[in-house]
């Protein structure tokens, strides 16, 4: 640290650390050195190491366990909302491998109020999707998706399992998704979810509900749990 600088000495000491992260000096879920060692580390007052890791925590890099210390915070994927993405497409832009696991697929006539919201009449059939969303084999996303049978006649687990949704939409049934409607609201991850995310219960998560549209018509209703610890969503306001 130097002390000739004007910037303040607990932001020096938030930049260090926070390059030692970026660096995987210090990785994720790594246990930190307590206050005390850093004080001894950089010849700094507990009051500034103090100030200097209560903004990490705020910040979201670090995060700390009652009784255990502190920790390197899981990285975030920061998604933009300002256009229609794609999940495998945006984890393939930041060098993650993305992948699906279909954890169940059914056809199941339409209940009354997904028919209403995806404008089919009752008894009309739809196909049920329970997909896992996983980058670099961590899994990130617990999604059940509804579409109509008539709009993807002959649809198979085994083609989900292989290949992305939009591009089996596009390639096999020429349905070009081009507008996408999401609500985000907070909520917590349940018994069920909470086995596929390799994550425990009652841990926050982002709701997300998703109508895809083809030509103004509504070929896909999807609610995803998105584990909070993992994602931020970010819009452009002007």
């Amino acid at each position: 640290m130097n002390r000739q600088k004007r910037i303040p000495l607990y932001l020096q000491l938030m930049d260090d650390i926070i390059k030692k992260i970026e660096l995987q000096k210090y990785r994720e879920q790594e246990k930190l050195p307590s206050e005390r060692e850093l004080c001894e580390m950089y010849g700094m007052s507990r009051i500034t190491v103090r100030q200097a890791m209560q903004e990490l925590e705020s910040e979201g890099f670090i995060y700390k366990q009652h009784g255990k210390g502190t920790f390197v915070a899981p990285k975030s994927y920061s998604q933009n909302l300002v256009k229609l993405y794609s999940f495998t497409e945006e984890m393939r832009k930041i060098g993650k491998i993305p992948t699906s696991k279909v954890l169940s697929f059914e056809i199941m006539k339409i209940e009354g109020d997904i028919g209403n919201k995806i404008g089919l009449e009752k008894d009309e059939e739809v196909y049920k999707v329970v997909r896992l969303r996983l980058a670099d084999e961590e899994p990130l996303m617990y999604e059940t998706s509804y579409m109509p049978v008539s709009k993807f006649p002959g649809l198979t687990q085994e083609t989900l399992d292989t290949l992305p949704m939009y591009e089996v939409f596009y390639n096999d049934y020429g349905v070009l998704v081009n507008k996408a409607v999401e609500s985000f609201s907070p909520t917590l991850i349940r018994e069920d979810e909470a086995e596929s995310l390799q994550t425990t219960t009652q841990q926050t998560a982002m709701l997300i509900k998703r109508f895809a549209y083809s030509n103004e018509e509504i070929v896909e209703y999807t609610v995803t749990v998105a584990r909070g610890d993992k994602f931020e969503y970010t819009i452009e306001l002007t």
